[in-house]
């Protein structure tokens, strides 16, 4: 019975680490991401600007085009292939939103969000996210408004 209990409470600590409200992004960038129209998707790695792909990059500094092969698990089969893959990207010239996984340990999604004005170099870090796979900017959106996605966590950003 107390192998039960401690394994129902396990659960629901895991649960409640996985999905908790997103407490850090503030209100004015979360309602400048919600206008929908401003943003444009990126299709490719390399039309990201650097300073943007390098808060994304595995170790190494890379990241593997959507849709490539990468390495998934911490058991590295072939060291050239980037433990991290762009799922999307999206930017209204401003803001950047980025979703992609890192392989590892265990398997993560994450989101980043920054902000890069014309003719600045260093980007502003606004927010970082973890969750499930998100299959574009309009899930992302719904995620942020049902507590699907967890900033809890400690970020490397």
């Amino acid at each position: 019975m107390t192998r039960l209990v401690l394994s129902l409470l396990a659960i629901m600590a895991f649960q409640t680490i996985c999905y908790a409200k997103v407490t850090k992004l503030p209100a004015d960038d979360q309602k400048a991401l919600r206008e929908v129209a401003r943003f444009h998707e990126i299709l490719a790695t390399t039309k990201l600007p650097s300073v943007i792909f390098a808060y994304c990059a595995d170790g190494r500094g890379r990241l593997a085009e959507p849709g490539q092969k990468w390495e998934v698990t911490d058991c590295i089969t072939d060291d050239k292939l980037p433990t991290k893959r762009l799922i999307w990207a999206v930017t209204d010239g401003e803001y950047y939103v980025v979703h992609y996984e890192c392989g590892g340990i265990t398997h993560s999604y994450q989101v980043l969000v920054a902000k890069l004005k014309a003719g600045d170099h260093k980007p502003g870090f606004v927010w970082h996210g973890f969750g499930d796979h998100i299959k574009d900017y309009n899930a992302f959106l719904d995620a942020l408004g049902s507590d699907k996605l967890n900033d809890t966590r400690a970020s490397a950003h």
